[in-house]
């Protein structure tokens, strides 16, 4: 049955103006460059948390919390970058970002105490959050419907390389240049990123700079909220953010707990969810093909919970590895078909639009550590990932039935 409603997912395109030869390319390899940037920065710290909390005297599950205090900020800027970026320009936007995050890592790698971390952490987390939302928004402009999935997932392949070698490299280098170079690291790569956008976007046809409307926004903001199909997304990320990311950096804590290692074997399982996204988007095409959406919903949650419970079992981590690598791959099934949803929403704002899709993301992923957290020490880990094993299984299904029904699309004029 589900092959005949099938097309009804994704509801008609908005027409993109075919794009010049090579600036898609281009485009991707600007916006992959400031992707890796923002997630090696941020997944670099999960690994350490152990080493942290003996350094500056804290207990695990207080550095557990740098994650949140790079994610809450990171939520909490997209409403304000969102018509920022559609007013002064999603690449101008994305370069200033940038130039913040480099310079909160330099001093990140300078902090005296575990206060200031989190303070710097904060800053880190709010300049990260100009980078991937506003360029999901720019492949909604520049690429047709018919080939967004792919060049999104396309784009995704640096994003999780970030991750990948971010969670890697401090696992396994802090124990030759310690948390402050590994910090250090992240701030020369996130510079880096920022020239890349300085000098790699085509600036060509570039609207002028006009003064954010924020009033505007607010208008914008409670219209797409008004829209059950954007309700329906909003609260899939937030879900999938908690059930997904919450045990990520409880899962040093959890290894060295069983005597089973420390930052390397930490950097190692969490590698393993960067290695299915690349595996995903190897396969983005073909899944698309194969699938089609509802069963790529339905499969990302099967194969995520599956993944949750094989952790949740406590073996080695090598075993926690390869559930990590399922627990990638079934991941951005999911996410990536709701990214990718998202950018249909309100097509002529859609910096907005993916500004509440990452703030409904990040504020999930903020509450996931401590509800993970407590869950952990309530339940034990195997009942607290059964939880959330349950939950994204029930997330997929449910979403791939509600997200057959067409919905309105949202025009706004300025």
């Amino acid at each position: 049955m589900l092959d005949r409603q099938e097309p009804a997912l994704t509801p008609p395109a908005t027409r993109v103006p075919e794009p010049a030869a090579g600036s898609i390319p281009r485009l991707i390899v600007v916006l992959a460059c400031a992707g890796f940037g923002s997630t090696f920065a941020l997944r670099s710290v999960e690994p350490l948390v152990g080493v942290l909390a003996r350094d500056l005297g804290s207990d695990a599950h207080t550095v557990a919390l740098l994650s949140t205090a790079f994610a809450l900020p990171y939520a909490f800027i997209q409403p304000v970058l969102g018509p920022v970026g559609d007013a002064l320009g999603k690449e101008r936007v994305m370069s200033v970002c940038l130039a913040v995050l480099a310079g909160a890592l330099v001093l990140c790698s300078l902090a005296p105490n575990i206060g200031a971390l989190f303070g710097l952490r904060m800053l880190a987390g709010a300049a990260a959050g100009g980078c991937i939302p506003l360029s999901l928004a720019l492949l909604g402009d520049r690429v047709p419907m018919d080939r967004r999935q792919v060049a999104i997932g396309r784009f995704l392949v640096a994003a999780i390389l970030g991750q990948l070698t971010g969670s890697t490299f401090a696992g396994l280098i802090e124990v030759a240049i310690g948390w402050r170079g590994v910090f250090a690291v992240t701030a020369l790569v996130a510079a880096i990123a920022c020239a890349a956008t300085v000098f790699g976007f085509d600036r060509t046809g570039r609207a002028p700079a006009r003064r954010p409307a924020f009033g505007q926004a607010v208008r914008r903001y409670r219209t797409i909220l008004a829209n059950p199909r954007a309700r329906i997304l909003f609260s899939a990320v937030f879900i999938e953010a908690i059930a997904i990311f919450g045990v990520f950096p409880h899962l040093a804590p959890l290894i060295e707990a069983r005597g089973e290692g420390g930052p390397r074997e930490a950097g190692l399982v969490l590698a393993g969810f960067a290695i299915g996204g690349l595996l995903y988007s190897a396969l983005v095409g073909l899944l698309v093909r194969l699938l089609g959406m509802p069963r790529m919903l339905i499969g990302g949650g099967l194969i995520c919970g599956a993944a949750l419970t094989v952790v949740g079992l406590a073996g080695s981590w090598q075993v926690d590895c390869a559930a990590l690598t399922a627990m990638g791959l079934g991941f951005y099934m999911l996410h990536n078909t709701f990214q990718t949803q998202v950018t249909e929403v309100a097509p002529t704002a859609r910096a907005s639009a993916v500004a509440l899709h990452a703030f409904s993301f990040f504020c999930g992923q903020a509450l996931g550590v401590a509800v993970l957290g407590q869950a952990l020490l309530q339940l034990g880990q195997f009942g607290a990932l059964a939880a959330c094993a349950v939950t994204i299984l029930a997330l997929g299904i449910a979403t791939a039935a509600a997200l057959q029904r067409p919905g309105p699309k949202i025009a706004f004029s300025d």
